[in-house]
Formats: structure tokens, sequence, C-alpha cells
């Protein structure tokens, strides 16, 4: 909870500060916090936007620059042509309110769905991929010396961004078949070297505010900043997880790879190399197969008690499904449903029907801000644990077949993953066997079908079968 005391005795900071008159904290930003604040400077009313988070400012998914480097980053940034928002203040130890910045509002359009969708942004979508290729050039030629982010931005090359990102994996000791087969796809499929530069790590369609005249107005949330490869940030863009459903646009759900490219181009002056951008396109599906990963064990943990945390947690198949779609495409067996036979009035399944019915009809709707959204994430988590008790029971029987039948071995479920993830990395395993791509599209495909059948990665591979 924020302490809007303390909040507004910060706040007194700013040249002509009068009063707070608001503090709300939205939905958006599942390892930062987001607060719209309404205050009063100079006896005129506005509002300000505050990037916080409890402790250190660290991302849920990786330690990153802190939010004190961010408010760095958005004014460097700003200064190469970006654009976003005016960093007013940044919070300071002794405010005792953790770690952040407050900065201008900037009115728009954030929500990736909306942004794929909105009659009213029709327009800005037809020049919107060529835009953020524009914008990525001007960020990518920001000088991280001069602007005093040399030492605070951890490197990366490609290797050891996808070793750091397996490494980061096991240790949730989770095994998923489908990470570990992505990540010795990516070792092997490195992309040529090239001139590292600012990298900013999430520039996606949801951290982007798009407005109807003039398109993005602000590129927001750079807590995943690095220095690395230019083309991750192009290849981050198209990650399938970022199109919010509309398949057919690659670049974000409303642009093409040709326009995008052709505006990063026409800035740059440097050739794109899309050999590049896929294995960033890739690396996308199976970082955030990973970071969807984290995200529930900080749950798990206890450091991170919302329901938000074990949810985004399922989105993890999401990820795999496409790493799937895109490296072993192909036919995928549909589990089957088992009917509850176990004679209880009422069975489970009506059990918790009824408390998914409550939070999605009068919980959610006697709800505003982040309790609604936060009632609607419960009543989602209830769905899957009713679809995981109709297919689960069928997918993790044909799915321990498939493993024996690779391993020419038995045992528990759990046990076969993991000696299947292990022999794949020893190289025990030929990674083109055709029985081995079956069972992997298998098996995520029924997880998916549990976890979110309406995404669209698990609809592609439907139509395969």
């Amino acid at each position: 909870m924020m302490d809007t005391a303390k909040l507004e005795a910060v706040l007194r900071r700013l040249p002509g500060f009068e009063a707070l008159t608001g503090c709300e904290r939205l939905s958006a930003g599942a390892s930062r916090e987001t607060y719209r604040l309404g205050v009063v400077i100079d006896g005129a009313a506005r509002t300000l936007a505050l990037r916080r988070a409890p402790g250190e400012g660290h991302s849920a998914m990786g330690a990153g620059p802190g939010l004190n480097v961010e408010a760095k980053l958005f004014s460097a940034a700003k200064a190469a042509g970006v654009p976003g928002p005016e960093v007013l203040l940044v919070l300071q130890p002794e405010d005792e309110l953790g770690s952040g910045f407050a900065m201008d509002w900037i009115s728009g359009e954030t929500l990736g769905g909306k942004i794929v969708r909105s009659p009213e942004l029709e327009g800005a979508r037809r020049s919107l991929a060529r835009r953020c290729g524009q914008i990525l050039a001007r960020l990518h030629s920001v000088d991280v010396q001069a602007a005093g982010l040399g030492d605070p931005l951890e490197s990366f090359t490609p290797e050891h961004i996808v070793r750091k990102t397996h490494a980061a994996y096991l240790e949730l000791n989770t095994p998923q078949p489908m990470i570990d087969f992505t990540a010795l796809w990516l070792l092997k499929n490195l992309p040529a070297e090239r001139p590292l530069t600012l990298v900013h790590g999430d520039f996606r369609n949801g951290n982007l505010i798009v407005e109807p005249n003039e398109g993005v107005v602000a590129v927001l949330d750079w807590e995943l900043a690095h220095i690395g490869d230019p083309m991750r940030d192009l290849g981050w863009l198209m990650t399938r997880s970022w199109r919010f459903g509309a398949t057919a646009k690659a670049v974000g759900g409303f642009g093409e790879p040709d326009d995008l490219f052709a505006g990063y181009e026409s800035v740059s002056r440097h050739k794109i190399d899309r050999k590049a951008v896929h294995f960033w396109e890739v690396f996308g599906s199976f970082w955030w197969a990973v970071g969807t990963l984290s995200m529930a064990q900080s749950f798990r943990n206890g450091s991170e008690p919302s329901v938000e945390r074990p949810a985004i947690g399922r989105r993890s198949s999401e990820c795999q499904i496409d790493c799937v779609n895109m490296l072993i495409p192909g036919w995928a067996r549909r589990p089957t449903s088992a009917s509850d036979s176990s004679g209880e009035l009422p069975t489970r399944a009506e059990l918790l029907s009824g408390v998914r019915d409550f939070l999605r009809s009068e919980a959610e709707a006697g709800q505003k801000g982040r309790s609604q959204f936060l009632s609607r994430v419960s009543a989602n988590a209830v769905d899957i644990v009713l679809r995981e008790m109709s297919f689960g029971p069928d997918a993790n029987a044909w799915e321990a077949q498939g493993l024996s039948a690779i391993l020419k071995t038995s045992g528990g479920l759990a046990e076969m993953r993991a000696r299947l993830c292990a022999a794949m990395r020893a190289g025990d395993i030929d990674l083109k066997r055709p029985d081995l791509h079956a069972c992997l599209r298998d098996s995520v495909f029924a997880q998916v079908m549990i976890d979110q059948p309406g995404y669209a990665g698990a609809l592609e591979c439907a139509a395969a079968t």
C-alpha cells in the first residue's frame, strides 16, 4: 500500500506543488507498480505518473538497472529523439517509499489489445510499424557513456543472455523439456557478432503509448535495458506473445516486418539482419517462458503473494507453444475430457464453477481498478483448475507414455521430464528425432489447452491437427 502522507511530503519538492488530490494504482505492470497521481501545481490540476518498487527497484525478471537508472534512461532516450515523458522527481532512500520516480502523465492508449483493434487507432496503425523502426534506430544511437549509463547497465552478448536465461530456468527446478529444447536450438543458431548498443529489452506493444493523430507518443518501462545486440529489440517487438491475438500482423499485432525494417534502416543507415531478428523472436518466447515461471516462483517463496503471480506462471505454456510452432511445427494430439464420476453432490467441478461465476459477476462488478482486475484473474485461475481436472488425466497419461518410449524407462511424470531435459542437455538424445518432436508438441499443446485454450499459438497448432 502507498503511504500517501509520505508521498505528499516528497512531492513538495516539485516547484509550485500545493496538494496531492488522488493516488490510484493501475492494474498494468506485473513486476513494477504504476500509479496515477492527481496534484495541484501553481493552482492548476495536473496528472502525474509514479513508477515505484517497494524495495530496491529491481524487476522480478532479474536485477535490471533499477528504477533510479530507469529515470536516467527516460531522459537520455528523450534527448535522442525517443518520445517519452519528462522525469520530474526521483525518490530518495530517506523518502521511505522504496525506489521510483514521478513523471509527466502522457495520455493515449497503452493496452495492447486495444492498440491492435480499436477503430480510433486505425489510422495510426497504418504507419505504426515504420514509426517503431525509426524510434528503435534513435534509441540504439544513444551514447551510453555520455549519458552516464555505461557503468550501471549490464552488457550481454547473445550467447551470454541465452545461457543466463537458461541458468535462471534451471534454478527454478521445474523441468520443462520444450524450454531446454529451445535453449539448445538458440545456442546452435547464435547470430553474427555486431557492435553492441543500448537495448530497451521490453520494446513491445503494451509498453507504448499510442495516440490517434501522432502514433507513438511515449516508450515506457525501461526496467530491462542493457547493452546488447540491437536486433533483440526488433525481434522482441515481433514476439508472438505481444501480438494480442492479431496473428496476421507479425509486428506487435499491428504491422508488417518490411515496414518495421524500412523505418529502422531509414534512420540508422544499417541493413537489418533478418536471420538475427528471427533468432531474437524465438529467444523472446523462450525468455518469457522462463520469465513467467520466475514470477510464479516469487509467489511460491512468499515474496509476492498476489494471485496475479501464479496465474502469470501458467502463461509459460503459451510461450512454449509459440516455440513449438516456430521450431517443430506439425500435428499435435488433442487431450480428451474426463468426466467427474465421483457421485458427489455437488461435484468438485460444480463447486469451483460456482466460485468462478461469483468472481466473474458479483465480485468483479462490485470492484474497480486493480481490485476488479484481480477478480478477473482469480476467475481465470479457477477456469484453469477446472480444465486441468478435465483434460489433465488423459494428457499426463500419454505424455508419460511418450517419455517412457523415448527414454526406454518408466517412472513418475515429473521424474521422466527431468530425465529428458538432462539427456538433451548432455547431448544423449538427437534433437532431430521425430518421436521427440511429437512428444514435445503433444505435451505443450495439451498444457496450453488447459492454461489458455483461446491463445493464438494454441489455435495455430490445433489447425494442424
